[in-house]
C-alpha cells in the first residue's frame, strides 16, 4: 500500500466532499475512533451554520462511498462536530501483510525529491569534540537518514572551524611549548595544552601577544612553516574526529572547513560592492538592513577594517558553492539557536544576490547538567565527547554482565556499545530540538520508560520468540485480527508511514522517537494479553506476523535515528 492511512482517508474525504483542504488526524480519544476530522466545524464557522448538522450531512455522503467502506466502519459524529473513523480489522490486516512484504515498511517516497545540502556537527580544529557538539551532530545525522530514506538526494558537509585568530596562538604554542611525545600519545589534548599555554603567556606579556599576532599574519600570508604546522593540526584533528564519527556511525560527503573558501572571499566582497548590496563604512565593508527592523540595528560586516573577512563572508561563499556547484535546491544548517540572527541576515544577503536558494537554519537548545546549567565538568571545562561515550558504554556494560554472565566478553562489549551509544542518541533525539534538557544517566539507560533500552528490549523480546520456533518461519498470506490488542498494534504499525515523513515537517526527530515508544508500548500490551507461541493455527500465525512486523519497524525506525538493536540483552 503506497499511501499512509491518514493520506488514504484524506484523499477519500477530499474526493467525496469536494473540499480540497480537508484532512484527518489521529483521534485524540481512541474510544471514539482511530482518525478524525474537524472539517465540519471549520466549514460551519465559515458558512455560519450548525457544525453538528453539517457533520451529519458529510457523514451521509461519506457513508455511501464504497472505497471508504473497505477502509473504515461508518463514520460517526462526536462532540461539537468531529467526524470519527474506526478502521476495519480486515484493512489493518492487509496493511500489516503489505508492510511485511515491503522493504520500505510501508513508507512512501516523496513525489518531488529535492537536492539538499545538510551542514551539521562543525567542530573546531585543534580542539576536542565536547558534549556541546552532540545536538548538532545527532540531529543532523537523523535528518539526513530520514531525508535519504524518503528519496531526497542529500549532500552532507562538515563545515569545520579550521581558520581564524586562534591559530596565531596555536602556532606560537606549537613552536614554544610542544611536547612531541604527548603529541604522538594524545594529539588533541596536546594541541589544547599548547594553546592554553600560549594564551596564558599572551595575557601575561604583551610581547608574546604580539608574537601570536605575527604568527597569524604569517599563516594568512602563506608562510611555508606556519602553513605546515596548520596542516599538521588539521590532519591530527581529523584523525581524532573521524574516530568519533566512526564510533557514532556518521559519515560526511565533504569536510570543507572555513579555509576552503579563503580564495573566494575577495571576490564575494567585490561582487557585493558592484551590486550595491554592500558599501564602505568607517573603513569596513558592510551590508545594511534598513528595511528589516529586526536587523536594522547592526550591519553585517563582510570585510573588516584590517582587510580580514569573517563568518558572513565565508558563509556567502559556502552557499554559492552549494547552489552553483552542487546544484542544491535546499540548504539546511543544524546550528545552535544563538545563531538565528546571523542566518536571518545571511538569507537577506543571499536573496539580494539572487542566489535562488536560502539557508534553512535548524536551531536547537542546550544540554544541561543536574544543576540546570550548561553541562560541564566539576572544574568548569566542557565535557569531552569521547569520555562521555566511553562512560555510556561502561555504564551499559554492568547490567549486561549481570543479566547475561554466560555471554562471551566480546559479545557483552558489543551489546554494551549498542545500548550505551543508543541511549545517548535516543536521549537527545527524543527531545524537542528547541528544548533544553537535563543529561541524566539513570534515566537514559533505564529499561522502562521512553528510552532506547526500552525499545531495544522490545526488539530483543521478539527475537527471543522466533528463536524458540522449530524451523524457519514465513509470513502467512492473510492475517486475521480478532483481539483489540492485535488491532491496536496493527494500527500503530501502519502509522509508521505517517511518522517518518513527519520528522521533516519541522525537523523534529522526536516525533519518530515518540512513535517508536508508542509502538513498543502497543507491543508490550499485545504481548501481555495475546499469547503468541501458545496460540494455535491462524491466530498463532497472525501474532507471529505482528511480532515480526514490530521487530522490523523498531529496527528500521531506530536505524533512522542512527541507533542499533542487539539480538539479546
Amino acid at each position: 500500500m503506497s499511501v499512509s492511512l491518514a493520506d488514504h482517508l484524506t484523499a477519500i474525504l477530499r474526493r467525496v466532499l469536494a473540499l480540497p483542504n480537508v484532512s484527518v488526524t489521529p483521534a485524540a480519544d481512541t474510544r471514539f475512533g482511530d482518525y478524525q476530522t474537524n472539517a465540519a466545524m471549520a466549514l460551519a464557522k465559515e458558512r455560519k451554520t450548525n457544525p453538528r448538522a453539517l457533520a451529519a450531512e458529510m457523514v451521509a455522503q461519506l457513508s455511501a462511498d464504497a472505497e471508504l467502506a473497505t477502509l473504515s466502519e461508518p463514520p460517526t459524529i462526536a462532540g461539537p462536530g468531529f467526524i470519527n473513523f474506526t478502521l476495519k480489522p480486515g484493512h489493518l490486516a492487509d496493511r500489516v501483510a503489505a508492510l511485511l512484504a515491503d522493504d520500505r515498511l510501508g513508507v512512501p517516497q516523496v513525489e518531488k525529491p529535492q537536492r539538499i545540502a545538510v551542514d551539521f556537527s562543525s567542530p573546531n580544529i585543534a580542539k576536542p569534540m565536547h558534549v556541546g557538539h552532540l545536538r548538532s551532530t545527532l540531529i543532523g545525522d537523523c535528518l539526513v537518514r530520514v531525508a535519504r530514506f524518503l528519496g531526497h538526494t542529500v549532500i552532507t558537509d562538515n563545515h569545520l572551524g579550521d581558520w581564524g585568530t586562534q591559530f596565531g596562538k596555536v602556532i606560537h604554542g606549537w613552536k614554544a611549548f610542544l611536547d612531541r611525545g604527548q603529541l604522538e600519545a594524545d594529539a588533541i589534548n596536546e594541541l589544547v595544552r599548547v594553546y592554553i599555554a600560549a594564551d596564558a603567556a599572551a595575557k601575561a606579556d604583551a610581547a608574546v601577544a604580539d608574537l601570536c599576532r605575527q604568527e597569524l599574519t604569517k599563516l594568512q600570508a602563506g608562510d611555508p612553516e606556519n602553513m605546515g604546522i596548520w596542516r599538521e593540526c588539521v590532519r591530527l584533528s581529523l584523525e581524532e574526529l573521524n574516530r568519533t564519527y566512526a564510533r557514532l556511525g556518521i559519515q560526511f560527503d565533504y569536510v570543507y572547513g572555513e579555509s576552503h573558501y579563503n580564495a573566494a572571499l575577495p571576490g564575494v566582497v567585490e561582487r557585493l560592492l558592484a551590486a550595491g548590496i554592500a558599501r564602505e563604512s568607517d573603513g569596513a565593508i558592510c551590508v545594511f538592513f534598513e528595511d528589516h527592523p529586526r536587523l536594522a540595528d547592526a550591519p553585517a560586516i563582510v570585510r573588516k577594517k584590517d582587510g580580514g573577512f569573517n563568518y558572513t563572508t565565508s558563509d556567502i561563499a559556502t552557499a554559492e558553492l552549494r547552489v552553483q556547484e552542487w546544484k542544491c535546491d535546499q540548504m539546511w544548517c543544524v546550528v545552535g539557536a544563538p545563531q538565528s540572527r546571523h542566518f536571518e541576515a545571511l538569507n537577506v544577503i543571499l536573496e539580494r544576490m539572487g542566489l535562488g536558494a536560502q539557508i534553512t537554519h535548524i536551531p536547537f537548545g542546550s544540554i544541561l547538567g543536574p544543576d540546570r546549567k550548561i553541562m560541564r565538568t566539576r572544574s568548569g571545562d566542557n565535557v569531552s565527547l569521547r569520555e562521555l561515550l566511553d562512560e555510556a558504554e561502561e555504564r551499559a556494560a554492568a547490567p549486561i554482565a549481570e543479566r547475561n554472565p554466560e555471554l562471551p566478553l566480546a559479545e557483552r562489549a558489543e551489546i554494551a556499545r549498542v545500548i550505551g551509544l543508543g541511549a545517548v542518541k535516543y536521549a537527545e533525539l527524543s527531545q524537542h530540538r528547541l528544548t533544553d534538557y537535563i543529561f541524566d544517566w539513570d534515566r537514559m539507560l533505564a529499561f522502562q520508560g521512553n528510552t532506547a533500552p526500552y525499545l531495544q528490549n522490545a526488539y530483543v523480546r521478539i527475537r527471543s520468540i522466533f528463536r524458540k520456533l522449530d524451523g524457519a518461519w514465513s509470513a502467512p498470506a492473510a492475517l486475521g485480527l480478532t483481539e483489540p490488542a492485535e488491532k491496536n498494534l496493527a494500527k500503530k504499525l501502519a502509522q509508521f508511514a505517517e511518522a517518518v515523513p513527519s520528522v521533516l515537517d519541522d525537523f523534529r526527530p522526536n516525533l519518530l522517537a515518540n512513535y517508536l515508544y508508542e509502538l513498543a508500548d502497543a507491543f508490550h500490551g499485545f504481548y501481555e494479553s495475546c499469547p503468541v507461541l501458545k496460540a494455535e493455527g491462524a491466530a498463532r500465525e497472525t501474532r507471529l506476523a505482528l511480532c515480526e512486523a514490530t521487530a522490523r519497524v523498531l529496527r528500521g525506525g531506530l536505524g533512522l535515528m542512527g541507533i542499533g538493536v542487539p539480538e539479546r540483552m
